[in-house]
């Protein structure tokens, strides 16, 4: 099988030039017990693949990419149950092991096991099973790898949807919807009439956008430097979009003494500042973005107990995806999620070097790959 494999990091962009990725021929790997072989029908680029490339995520190499797809189960391992050959799934980048203690207080999308298998490249039941024609390791990226024809996975990293739903929507929902809406209706917890800014309009914002225009009431403004993406915000549900210059402008005519919420979507310290400053009494800044570890952020101690103020972290926006997932799903059919507004285009698997450069660039949203 093909698979898009990271050697090196912190190569130079363009990355058309340096060609980070490469598409190697591996053997197909076979599920262990709890695991499940998954034929990937598509895969998209998200700026978490990009992160491992220049470095701001330091994972171990060589590496097989992707982590937001969908597919169809080929085959299951030993002690598997919920799953079986032939039905669609979608990818999960955090596999749950369901008794850590995270994953006992409902929090699955912590869980510390499945941290740790990401961070070394192994999978929740085992050490990587990637390898090389010559028997050469190659580690799994959040334990999905899904840049390849095939993926083996641990069960707890997929989640079975229905029939109908059409692969280059069900892929966007194994990442960027789980993060963007998951940030909005669990971390934030956005309550009726509430006004929230989503700083940043990728996938992830996008979808934060359409999730708070999902709440009754809710006053939404978009920001972000491209009028494309501004523009991109206002379909998805925004009633106010802008620059970065102009946010404190739309807060204030949008808004009585600041907003409730902040989706930070970028990945930048210097947002967050921005954003807190945005906050009204009792708001809460929402960090979703992954910002370079040397990036320190600096504001004033004093909001948080004279203000109110709440800076909360979402990983994976504090999803539970056996739950979430077809909740959202719902909602898609439902037309109250246009996430179809944020596929780009799609293209073959052999143009991912060039689509890293048009993400770095913000010239797509959310490109797919066909694996056909």
């Amino acid at each position: 099988m093909r698979a898009a494999v990271l050697r090196a990091a912190e190569l130079p962009a363009p990355y058309t030039g340096s060609n980070p990725l490469s598409l190697e021929l591996v053997p197909v790997p076979r599920p262990r017990a709890g695991e499940v072989l998954v034929r990937i029908a598509r895969a998209s680029l998200c700026h978490s693949d990009l992160s491992v490339i220049n470095g701001s995520r330091i994972r171990p190499l060589p590496m097989a990419l992707g982590h937001e797809a969908a597919g169809v189960v080929e085959q299951v391992g030993d002690g598997v149950e919920g799953v079986r050959a032939g039905d669609r799934v979608v990818l999960v980048f955090v596999p749950a092991c369901g008794s850590c203690r995270a994953c006992t207080a409902g929090r699955p999308a912590l869980c510390y096991r499945g941290a740790e298998a990401n961070g070394t490249g192994d999978l929740l039941h085992g050490p990587a099973v990637l390898r090389t024609a010559d028997g050469e390791r190659i580690n799994h990226h959040l334990g999905v790898s899904a840049f390849a024809d095939y993926a083996v996975v641990a069960r707890e990293s997929v989640v079975v949807i229905d029939d109908d739903v059409p692969f280059d929507i069900a892929a966007m929902f194994g990442c960027a919807a789980l993060t963007g809406i998951g940030a909005v209706l669990n971390t934030a917890a956005v309550k009726e009439g509430q006004s929230v800014v989503v700083f940043g309009l990728g996938a992830v914002g996008l979808m934060a956008v359409m999730a708070a225009a999902q709440v009754p009431g809710a006053t939404v403004i978009a920001v972000d430097p491209l009028s494309s993406k501004q523009d991109l915000g206002l379909r998805c549900g925004a009633q106010y979009a802008g620059a970065p210059a102009d946010a404190a402008a739309l807060v204030r005519d949008a808004t009585d003494g600041g907003v409730d919420v902040v989706i930070e979507a970028v990945g930048s310290a210097r947002v967050m500042e921005t954003g807190l400053q945005l906050l009204a009494r009792g708001g809460a800044l929402v960090s979703v973005g992954l910002p370079h570890p040397d990036q320190q952020l600096t504001t004033q101690a004093l909001q948080f107990a004279g203000l109110g103020r709440r800076l909360l972290g979402s990983y994976m926006g504090d999803a539970v995806p056996e739950r979430d997932i077809p909740a959202y799903l719902d909602l898609w059919r439902q037309g109250r999620l246009p996430v179809e507004l944020l596929h780009t285009d799609t293209r073959p698997l052999s143009d991912l070097n060039e689509s890293l450069d048009a993400l770095a660039e913000g010239r797509v949203v959310r490109r797919l790959f066909t694996l056909d």
